[in-house]
């Protein structure tokens, strides 16, 4: 098997225009990455460098009346881009999925849980309602989630971040996609939560080989879950390495400075530099 059969998920000379008052402005360009079977790709760089213009571009979730998406974007060897909206609908939730930053964004307040997840179940399958149930059921317990029957019952206002952040997650993994696009999973999390989430996509990366593309600014999240990382700066990719390589021998000199803004403790004889 050579390497191209291995690519789950494969972006190549992506660039991403919009248009504006002042004429057309280039928001991403030259974006060129593929993501393995099993494997955690980590995309960091700072906010507004590109990294969610990326992962929407992939996702074809762009208007695209306003901005122009030029390049290919496969998955399983499907082109995605110039899809349309009715044949992309049928591919996200099932092939590939999206876990976003903030939970709450996820889930319609008016509809209990078990609504919005039984019918993102029956929307891609043939499962009858209470297959799809059984289905749901079983996912909340396979992520560790205790009572999976009430938390069905419940609305989304009647869980915390945390809670959500995982039920997104399960519903994500339910159908096993080839690809998770899990962008700032942990950010609005305390640190017990945002661990339970990484252990949770870690065990779903194990079990199903869901590949996964792991947006952040948190290096510490991606030194702990990435296998490798890009590094992104204005639209453009500067760096791309093994995780172990780039964090202890970065090549580009703002990938030295993103990672001279870790919180470091300093002792009498060395700094200790915080990792999750």
């Amino acid at each position: 098997m050579n390497s191209n059969e291995r690519d789950v998920l494969c972006v190549k000379d992506l660039h991403v225009h919009v248009a504006t008052s002042k004429g057309v402005s280039t928001l991403i360009q030259d974006i060129n990455f593929e993501v393995k079977k099993g494997q955690i790709l980590g995309l960091v760089g700072e906010s507004g460098c590109g990294k969610t213009v990326t992962s929407m571009s992939i996702l074809q979730l762009h208007d695209k009346n306003n901005l122009q998406i030029k390049g290919s974007i496969t998955l399983e060897g499907k082109e995605l881009n110039g899809l349309e909206n009715k044949e992309m609908r049928k591919i996200r939730g099932k092939d590939i999925a999206f876990v976003m930053q903030n939970p709450m964004n996820a889930f319609t307040p008016v509809f209990t849980i078990g609504h919005q997840f039984i019918e993102t179940i029956k929307s891609h399958t043939s499962l009858t309602k209470k297959q799809a149930k059984e289905l749901a059921m079983d996912v909340l317990e396979s992520v560790n989630l205790e009572n999976p029957n009430k938390l069905l019952k419940s609305y989304p206002f009647q869980l915390s971040g945390g809670m959500l952040q995982r039920v997104m997650i399960a519903i994500a993994a339910c159908l096993q996609p080839s690809v998770i696009i899990a962008d700032e999973p942990t950010t609005a999390l305390d640190l017990h939560s945002q661990l339970l989430v990484l252990r949770l996509l870690d065990k779903i990366r194990t079990e199903y080989g869901t590949a996964i593309l792991l947006i952040s600014h948190d290096l510490g999240v991606i030194s702990e879950m990435a296998d490798d990382c890009i590094v992104m700066q204005n639209g453009r990719i500067v760096e791309s390495a093994n995780v172990l390589e780039l964090f202890d021998n970065p090549k580009h000199e703002y990938t030295r400075q993103l990672l001279r803004t870790r919180p470091t403790l300093y002792s009498e004889k060395q700094p200790y530099t915080y990792m999750l």
